[in-house]
């Protein structure tokens, strides 16, 4: 099994594998150019999510600076919008759904490391190669979902679909769907229903 597919089922990997350091290097060069693009050339920026490897639907927009550690491991619904400083660090896969909104500054991170430094630290498995071990789990955002400013998500968290996660919040654990969620750790405080309409149009009550 190489690293990769290490990587992608949530094992012990070696992040320094070199196919890796290629990926992570690629991905970076092109959120750099993304970030250095005009919002106007959007036509261009496009061409740079492509090239990213995201699965994009249709009418996806992230207003940048955005940071993806491969890209290639995630996939953004239709209708979805992220604001400035969306950060995934997708070494396992990353699922956004349709129509998912994200504030400023929210952050989609599956890796984890070991809680005992004894295997956390770096090491030297061969004469010039440093190394450390890392896993990671997979991230689930569902449909309809509403992520606030400065949220964290971390691996193996599934968000239900409708659920709105509160500004500031790190979410450790999975939120069910149609849930109202915030804090750190965020936790559901109650269900969003019909009496959270705050237009006066019956199309929004479903």
């Amino acid at each position: 099994m190489t690293e990769l597919e290490k990587m992608l089922k949530g094992l012990i990997y070696d992040p320094n594998e070199p196919t890796l350091l290629e990926l992570r290097k690629k991905a970076h060069s092109l959120c750099r150019e993304y970030n250095q693009t005009p919002e106007e050339g959007e036509k261009t920026r496009s061409e740079i999510l492509k090239k990213l490897g995201i699965k994009l639907g249709e009418n996806v927009y992230l207003t940048g600076p955005i940071n993806f550690d491969y890209g290639c491991f995630t996939e953004i619904g239709d209708n979805s919008y992220a604001n400035f400083n969306l950060t995934v660090l997708d070494v396992c896969p990353v699922k956004i759904g349709k129509n998912v909104f994200m504030g400023t500054g929210v952050t989609i991170v599956t890796p984890l490391h070991p809680l005992r430094w004894q295997e956390r630290n770096l090491y030297s498995p061969k004469p010039g190669y440093i190394t450390d071990d890392e896993y990671g789990k997979p991230i689930v955002i569902e449909d309809n979902c509403w992520i606030a400013s400065n949220v964290t998500i971390c691996g193996g968290v599934t968000i239900g679909s409708g659920s709105v996660i509160g500004a500031g919040s790190v979410v450790t654990k999975s939120i069910p769907a149609g849930s109202l969620a915030f804090g750190n750790p965020c936790k559901v405080k109650r269900q969003i229903t019909d009496a959270d309409v705050v237009g006066e149009n019956l199309r929004y009550k479903d």
